[in-house]
């Protein structure tokens, strides 16, 4: 069973919705900047589907405690959303249990379009040691959020992740739990010639392998696959640049492809 509340900066309760299997609710008020979302959840690490601004994609997480904590962001910090997102005075909000079906199907366990910096309650999340002048259309977030318009750079919807020329720039995926990982796909940023390109990138897994991936200057999604790891957590480093004229190179969008491990469900339901 679920149940949605919306609360402000000084935590008074805007909306609550009934408690019920499924949330579809409608609220009929401009966000404030200090509002956030709070889902909570009947029981503990469970996998829902979550649109949780009606301009935006659905996406599958996983919630390791009994609540969703989501904050709308701020009205100076959406350049990396859809002009459209956050705004006005209807606002849709959707959650639901994940089907098995869904859950277990080979997917991008790295998509999440909902991820932001104060994210701690549910997964995929993003992190990075630097992010271009701490703007948020070179935020972490960005190259996970399944927009992979990259011939240009800067606001929606053409946000990546930017390294502010830092050449031991990291960029770090937390799954939240253990997951089944064989196939990384990265597309880089190619707003050519502004841009730079990485020639390798390091691809370094919690369970103490790395991977060199070899990269070329497109603008077309670029891949290695392998024999499936085991891994919570992955780490993109050792980011080698191109020998052009261009101090920017940027991730686009960054995909980790594979399946759920169905002894996860076994040892929650414990």
């Amino acid at each position: 069973m679920l149940k949605l509340k919306i609360v402000n900066g000084q935590n008074n309760e805007l909306f609550i919705s009934p408690t019920q299997e499924s949330i579809c609710s409608i609220y009929n008020f401009e966000y404030q900047d200090g509002d956030w979302l709070i889902v909570d959840c009947d029981k503990k690490g469970g996998f829902y589907k979550i649109r949780l601004e009606d301009t935006m994609l659905e996406s599958i997480v996983y919630v390791p405690g009994n609540c969703l904590i989501y904050h709308i962001p701020v009205k100076s910090q959406r350049s990396n959303y859809s002009p459209k997102s956050f705004y006005g005075d209807c606002h849709i909000i959707t959650v639901s249990e994940a089907t098995e079906e869904e859950i277990y199907q080979r997917r991008n366990l790295a998509f999440n379009p909902y991820d932001q910096h104060e994210n701690d309650s549910f997964f995929p999340h993003s992190s990075a040691n630097v992010e271009t002048r701490n703007e948020c259309v070179f935020a972490s977030r960005n190259a996970i959020d399944g927009y992979f318009f990259n011939e240009s750079h800067g606001s929606f919807p053409y946000q990546s992740w930017g390294i502010n020329k830092n050449p031991n720039a990291e960029f770090k995926i937390d799954f939240g739990r253990d997951v089944l990982i064989d196939e990384i796909v990265l597309t880089l940023r190619a707003d050519f010639p502004h841009d730079n390109f990485w020639k390798s990138a390091t691809l370094s897994f919690s369970d103490g392998s790395e991977l060199v991936m070899q990269l070329n200057k497109t603008a077309e999604r670029q891949s290695i696959c392998f024999e499936a790891k085991k891994v919570r957590t992955i780490v993109l480093k050792n980011l080698i640049k191109g020998e052009e004229l261009s101090d920017f190179p940027a991730l686009t969008q960054f995909e980790a492809w594979g399946y759920e491990i169905k002894n996860n469900k076994e040892r929650r339901e414990k």
